[in-house]
């Protein structure tokens, strides 16, 4: 972004004040010609962010649109106009896309949240629509098939790992796609597609964290499998875990969370996301890519800190976060509504 003329003219004055009773003039000046622009920097920091906190006004204008106040800074306008301008070219893009898929469909709250994620407030947040193609196209790929006469058509298959599109976009974009951006993409996905008031699905802010009592807890009754054998569809010592089999009884037996048991998406569905920095031991920490599942989270562990988890891998233990494995399949840390400490 460029330097604005209030900024250079103001430091070139200072420069060239030649006497500290004439700074002290200039910095009188500078201070009211840069006053209207940092309120207007604050604003747009405070406010606009789309690989941080993003601000929930923003959001739904982006996708819904609505009023937008004549008093807002030029620049909030543009980026909310440019964001909707290239969300109608997705939304065009993507009805000619599932035009050509045969089973299921391209959710479009969840291509424009991440394209909200990595290009709101951006310089030039505006695609054409041979740029929304190719972001789009990252989605799915694409195959050849006959139809009974032998006739030769295209369809369009939906990719199932989000991992996978993530790979796709970052070398389509040439650019590195971060935690934070994926996760903040969850969030606006949630926030875009349900409203800040959906119960579970992780559109809730996270609670308190666990305390050392309740974690203490929970860990005394997680270590005890540590050993067991990964066995699809296991829910108790007597048939041995599978991972999210082991992460329902162990929160449950342990007293510390009731959760039914249901598949590493489900529980991932009851949970505030939480960024990597603020997770704490006792948080769920989950993954993406790791076999065909159904939905976007396909594993789960339990977080306990330096970068580590105990989960049911093949047999249940603990394993590191930073390896090349789980690093690659990393999407989410998720938080537990309403633990005791």
């Amino acid at each position: 972004m460029a330097v604005p003329a209030a900024i250079l003219a103001a430091k070139a004055a200072v420069l060239t004040a030649s006497s500290e009773r004439g700074r002290m003039v200039v910095l009188s000046v500078v201070a009211a010609l840069l006053t209207p622009f940092l309120l207007i920097v604050t604003m747009l920091l405070c406010t606009l962010s789309g690989t941080a906190d993003h601000n929930i006004s923003a959001v739904q204008l982006s996708f819904h649109g609505g009023y937008l106040s004549s008093k807002v800074p030029a620049e909030y306008r543009m980026y909310i106009e440019n964001m909707q301008d290239s969300f109608g070219k997705l939304d065009g893009v993507l009805s000619e896309i599932n035009g050509m898929i045969e089973s299921g469909e391209i959710d479009p709250y969840r291509v424009k949240a991440i394209f909200y994620a990595l290009f709101f407030g951006e310089d030039q947040p505006r695609m054409d629509e041979e740029d929304c193609r190719a972001f789009a196209d990252c989605f799915v790929t694409y195959e050849e098939r006959e139809d009974e006469e032998g006739e030769t058509y295209t369809v369009a298959v939906p990719i199932q790992s989000l991992n996978t599109v993530y790979e796709n976009l970052a070398s389509e974009l040439n650019r590195e796609i971060f935690l934070e951006d994926k996760t903040n993409a969850q969030r606006i996905y949630t926030l875009a597609k349900y409203g800040v008031s959906v119960p579970g699905g992780n559109g809730l802010p996270p609670g308190q964290a666990m305390g050392d009592g309740s974690f203490s807890v929970l860990m005394a009754e997680a270590t005890r499998y540590i050993g067991y054998p990964y066995v699809w569809g296991g829910s108790s010592p007597a048939t041995s875990f599978d991972c999210s089999g082991y992460i329902c009884w162990v929160y449950t037996q342990s007293g510390v969370y009731h959760l039914s048991r249901t598949t590493a998406q489900g529980i991932f569905d009851q949970c505030a996301v939480v960024s990597r920095e603020e997770a704490k031991p006792g948080d769920l920490v989950f993954f993406t890519g790791t076999y065909a599942a159904s939905g976007a989270v396909s594993h789960v562990g339990i977080y306990v800190g330096d970068s580590k988890m105990l989960h049911c891998g093949s047999p249940i233990g603990y394993a590191n976060l930073n390896s090349s494995y789980w690093s690659t399949h990393l999407y989410a840390f998720g938080r537990l509504a309403a633990i005791p400490e």
